[in-house]
């Protein structure tokens, strides 16, 4: 039995796949096997990646069902002590899986290890920014409110963590870890699950070990249907963990409030990331408080955006959003 099991959901990637499996062959640490999942892909991925001549590699294909469905298929199929994802546009360090089987084989009560993520553009150039958490306090409130993991290419979860929070859908007739009803929200809804469900605890390894890719059209996709996805999710916490819910749900949507405004403001639409920063404030005013920089920066930003000419500010709120992003607090 391998150590490790690295999932890949593979969708419509054949332009990134060969690199990602590479990343993984790299590895200081050897025992794992890498399980493929073609989620119903109609181009050339699932072929490049049996042909990489991996012996460690299965592919299993599988209808379409989403990032959520496939990684589902993926952990049905693992056969390992501890499981890791890696979307398929994703690259890790060749330490990564060292450094986080070292950390979960010696703190038996983790259950979810994660790493910084430092981010790439969609032609794999540095952008010079790391994703990490702003808190190192990874209590169920914290997970709900500011999703410390950050990225799904980010952790490696031991199994039996998964195994708790595994539910039967009825609708699909099948059993699941991550929720397949969520197209966009299905990484923060299992973390939440996790951490208010279990007394498996989060574990972070303070190194950029994965490299996280965004790409324009992540960035420009549609933030009203992102956030009604995220309030699904809020309605969800209610139903499993009511005292969660009420007690840190208001703050929980002020800060997705702001990050998708965000996300809008990098993708110059200034007068939606301006309502959605403002709508945060009303909500939850301490987050100013909380976190001055990323707050009133987007505040700001969104402002710029309204009043003065588009290409100066471009390059204005690029600037201010990087730097504020570089800050932890």
């Amino acid at each position: 039995m391998p150590k490790v099991s690295v999932i890949i959901p593979l969708y419509q990637s054949e332009r990134y796949i060969c690199e990602t499996i590479r990343t993984v062959q790299a590895q200081t640490f050897k025992d794992f096997e890498i399980v493929v999942v073609d989620d119903g892909s109609s181009d050339r991925g699932p072929a490049l990646a049996e042909g990489t001549g991996e012996p460690r590699l299965r592919v299993v294909h599988q209808e379409n069902r989403g990032l959520s469905g496939a990684r589902n298929g993926g952990i049905a199929h693992a056969k390992g002590q501890y499981l890791a994802f890696l979307d398929a546009d994703d690259r890790w360090t060749p330490e990564k899986l060292q450094r986080h089987v070292e950390q979960l084989d010696s703190e038996p009560m983790i259950g979810v290890s994660f790493s910084a993520s430092a981010l790439m553009d969609d032609d794999a150039k540095d952008m010079g920014l790391v994703q990490r958490p702003i808190r190192l306090a990874f209590d169920a409130a914290s997970v709900f409110c500011r999703n410390p993991v950050g990225n799904g290419s980010a952790p490696v979860i031991r199994r039996e963590t998964l195994d708790a929070i595994a539910f039967f859908d009825t609708e699909r007739g099948r059993l699941c870890w991550f929720d397949e009803s969520f197209r966009q929200s299905e990484d923060i809804e299992c973390w939440t699950r996790i951490a208010a469900t279990t007394n498996w605890k989060f574990g972070y390894v303070d190194a950029p070990l994965t490299r996280y890719r965004v790409n324009a059209q992540g960035l420009s996709a549609n933030v009203d249907v992102q956030l009604e996805t995220w309030r699904r999710f809020r309605r969800k916490v209610a139903a499993y963990a009511p005292s969660l819910e009420a007690r840190a749900g208001d703050l929980a949507e002020a800060y997705q409030l702001r990050y998708l405004a965000r996300r809008a403001i990098r993708s110059s639409h200034y007068a939606q990331g301006l309502k959605l920063v403002w709508e945060a404030l009303k909500l939850k005013p301490r987050i100013v408080l909380a976190e001055p920089a990323r707050t009133l920066t987007t505040l700001a930003a969104g402002l710029a955006g309204v009043v003065l000419p588009r290409s100066l500010v471009d390059r204005m709120a690029r600037a201010a959003m990087r730097r504020a992003a570089s800050l932890r607090i």
